[in-house]
């Protein structure tokens, strides 16, 4: 059973969908959060996750502090799994008298980042399914470039045994590391993408 870890639904069990889903594990999601959390990225964060499946990711970071998260997932069952667990979230919430912004979105993540229009997000998590090609992930992550606030954070998960995916040009790979059959890369908006935003602002 999937769970959120910590926070203020901390323990609480997710529902998950019938069909096959591959939730990230507990441990790889804890390491993920101790390090979103040493950052202080959590806090007021506004989230996306693409490819969201149970929503354990996202959940994860509104359980944690952050402000608003949109759950992306195409499939109607596991869409329909992602607000089912928002409602259990909510209930934890709503009695720590804490408020926070969780939808889904039934859509495909091309359909979705194509129509997102000027929204900003603090905190990407990517993790498709396994079987989906790099040229994929490239393209998502081109359309995610734009959508980034000036520190954003990309979470971006894949199989160990696939190449890394190429990255457009105004993001930059800023650490990685293997658990075991997955890998985990940290992306960030390269340098000079945040000094023409801060010589914009």
């Amino acid at each position: 059973m999937t769970r959120i870890i910590a926070g203020i639904a901390g323990s609480r069990q997710l529902a998950a969908p019938a069909s096959p889903t591959r939730p990230t594990s507990d441990r790889i999601r804890e390491s993920i959060f101790n390090r979103l959390e040493n950052w202080d990225a959590l806090e007021g964060a506004r989230v996306v996750d693409l490819y969201a499946g149970t929503g354990a990711l996202a959940l994860e970071a509104i359980s944690r502090g952050a402000a608003s998260a949109v759950l992306v997932e195409k499939d109607a069952k596991a869409a329909a799994v992602c607000a089912k667990n928002i409602g259990f979230i909510e209930a934890a919430l709503q009695a720590a008298k804490v408020k926070a912004s969780m939808r889904v979105q039934q859509k495909s993540v091309d359909a979705y980042l194509s129509t997102a229009g000027s929204v900003e997000f603090d905190l990407v998590f990517i993790d498709p399914p396994y079987d989906i090609e790099n040229r994929d992930i490239t393209e998502n992550l081109g359309k995610v470039a734009p959508l980034l606030a000036m520190d954003a954070i990309v979470v971006l998960e894949r199989s160990s045994r696939t190449p890394r995916a190429e990255l457009p040009a105004d993001l930059v790979l800023e650490d990685e590391k293997s658990y075991g059959d997955t890998v985990v890369y940290w992306i960030g908006r390269a340098a000079d993408q945040t000094a023409n935003d801060e010589a914009e602002g």
